[in-house]
């Protein structure tokens, strides 16, 4: 296996450590929408009691628990992608992306419906201008000087 090209000579930008920090924030988060509706309908104190689906839907218990398998498939996805982004991987930096995008688009949708979640927005909105920045792009090999080869 060939060894990685470090391709910063000091240290990291700021800005890398601002998003990390902020997936951090994140992982947080989505730990706590994990336990809420967990705890809400008092599957920690009695387990599971009912029917998960009724009617063609799901009750309320149902949707509780499909709520928090989602936020928890969140969590540890974005903790893979925080170990990723701190190793300095481009695949990294391009799922983090794309997140982004996706969960602002999620969140801006919610807040037209009046369900705004403000922490979530204002950390996707930091992460997508700290990727932006030109010295990340860079040691992420997604943008290069003129001149300057990708290896």
């Amino acid at each position: 296996m060939q060894k990685r090209k470090k391709v910063w000579t000091k240290k990291r930008p700021p800005a890398v450590t601002v998003v990390a920090w902020t997936i951090w924030v994140l992982f947080l988060i989505r730990l706590y929408q994990v336990i809420e509706p967990l705890a809400r309908t008092g599957v920690f104190q009695n387990g599971i009691t009912g029917p998960l689906f009724a009617a063609g839907g799901f009750t309320p218990l149902g949707s509780a628990l499909s709520s928090s398998a989602v936020y928890l498939f969140l969590s540890l996805s974005g903790i893979v992608v925080l170990i990723g982004f701190l190793r300095v991987h481009r695949w990294a930096w391009v799922t983090l992306m794309a997140w982004t995008g996706i969960s602002l688009t999620i969140t801006l949708i919610n807040y037209f419906y009046s369900h705004p979640n403000y922490l979530v927005m204002a950390s996707d909105t930091i992460i997508a201008f700290a990727l932006n920045q030109a010295d990340v792009q860079r040691i992420f090999r997604i943008r290069t000087d003129q001149g300057e080869r990708i290896d």
